[in-house]
C-alpha cells in the first residue's frame, strides 16, 4: 500500500496510511503494529483517531526515521513516496519507492510471527 509522510512545515508528525488502507489492511481489534524500518523493528500503537478517518500512525522513532529518509525535512522538498508491505500478522515493512515507482528492495530476512 502506498502511504505518505504527514508533516507540518519541515516537522514530520507521522505516517498517513489513508482511510481506505485502514479499512482494507487493519482489523479493528488491532491495537498496535510492528514496523520494519531498514534494520530496525518498532511497535507502534494505534490511537482511536486512526479508526475514525485519521489513518495516521504517530511514534517518535518512526518520525525520526521518516525525517532521515525525507532528506532531513528540508523545506521545499516533496516528501518521498513510501510503501508498506505486509510482512506477517500486524507487521509491515516500510520502504522508499524508487524513481521507477518500485519499492527499493534489500534482502531483509522475514520476522518470525
Amino acid at each position: 500500500m502506498v502511504v505518505k509522510i504527514q508533516n507540518r512545515g519541515s516537522y514530520v508528525t507521522g505516517l498517513n496510511v489513508g482511510a481506505t488502507n485502514v479499512r482494507r489492511y487493519f482489523p479493528k481489534q488491532t491495537s498496535a503494529i510492528e514496523l520494519l524500518l531498514d534494520h530496525l523493528q518498532i511497535e507502534c500503537g494505534l490511537q482511536p483517531e486512526f479508526w475514525q478517518g485519521d489513518g495516521e500512525i504517530h511514534d517518535p522513532r518512526l518520525c525520526a526515521w521518516l525525517e532521515l529518509k525525507n532528506s532531513g525535512g528540508l523545506p521545499g522538498r516533496t516528501p518521498v513516496p513510501l510503501v508498506m508491505i505486509p510482512a506477517g500478522k500486524n507487521c509491515f515493512r516500510l520502504q522508499l519507492v524508487s524513481a521507477s515507482g518500485r519499492a527499493k528492495n534489500r534482502h531483509i530476512p522475514p520476522v518470525a510471527a
